[in-house]
């Protein structure tokens, strides 16, 4: 299918969302070299090497950051040569011009290895519920027997230990992260893929009500510390039916009229009365971003 060259890069723009950070050069296969030059100029810290998807088997084992893949079919040796080239945590992020988000994308991915998995349609049009094409990211898992362990260690690395005392977010001043992440259920526990077009979504986020009565939202710096106070407390019965942690801007952040705890430790679901409070899912960040 010949496909448009402006609905081309809105495509492999929608792909670069989902690279990894780096902390330098990010070292990125361009499959097909379909995608490179687009990155190129949305992105300035990439090392991008082509390569075609037969020959993807002699780049180094476990040293590059990302493959990316343009309207390729996603079999199993292509998978299994892009997962032996990541390392450890590294993405896969693939987009295709046509078809429809499905639970056999999602088992393709899970059957040669991949974890953290997401298959979303790929671009808005404009239009009300109306999408184009498929987007499928995977992450080659760390490795690790215990990656509650990882994600604790992580976690117990990160400075940022905030006050526990609940504030507005705008009063902790001592935050410096560009993120704030909250324990979500969601409902229906449903991931992108499976919704209808139009379908509703409603997001709660963890809260504690504490004696002065007053309540709130329970939040985290990173990731792997909203990671590492989420499964203990779920497996403590303290907590029940989390099924996202939500991601949100510092400027979303600002605009919340509860107050904020934190990176509490797990004792402080001890100190009042667990609860949720409905927070708007559309200005949550992309998943993962």
């Amino acid at each position: 299918m010949s496909v448009p060259e402006t609905l081309k890069r809105q495509l492999i723009e929608a792909l670069a969302k989902h690279l990894p950070p780096s902390a330098a050069a990010l070292r990125l296969i361009d499959v097909g070299g379909a995608t490179g030059a687009v990155l190129a100029d949305v992105r300035g810290d990439l090392d991008i090497r082509a390569f075609e998807a037969d020959d993807l088997g002699g780049f180094p084992a476990e040293s590059a950051d990302a493959v990316a893949v343009y309207d390729q079919p996603l079999g199993p040796s292509l998978l299994t040569a892009a997962l032996n080239a990541l390392r450890p945590g590294g993405r896969l992020i693939a987009v295709t011009a046509s078809g429809a988000p499905s639970a056999a994308q999602v088992a393709a991915l899970e059957s040669v290895g991949y974890t953290r998995i997401l298959v979303e349609a790929a671009v808005e049009t404009g239009q009300p519920g109306a999408v184009v094409g498929v987007l499928a990211r995977g992450e080659k898992p760390h490795q690790t027997d215990d990656t509650l362990a990882r994600v604790r260690g992580v976690a117990d690395r990160d400075s940022d230990e905030m006050a526990l005392l609940p504030r507005l977010f705008a009063d902790h001043d001592d935050f410096s992260g560009r993120y704030v992440h909250l324990l979500i259920q969601q409902t229906p526990n449903k991931p992108v893929w499976a919704l209808a077009p139009g379908e509703p979504v409603a997001w709660s986020a963890l809260a504690l009500t504490l004696d002065d009565h007053a309540t709130a939202l329970i939040a985290f710096s990173s990731l792997p510390k909203a990671v590492a106070f989420m499964q203990p407390a779920v497996v403590n019965g303290q907590v029940r039916d989390v099924n996202k942690v939500g991601k949100f801007s510092r400027a979303t952040a600002h605009t919340w009229t509860l107050p904020v705890l934190i990176n509490p430790p797990l004792s402080a679901l001890a100190a009042g009365v667990i609860g949720w409070v409905t927070i708007d899912a559309a200005t949550a960040e992309a998943p993962d971003e």
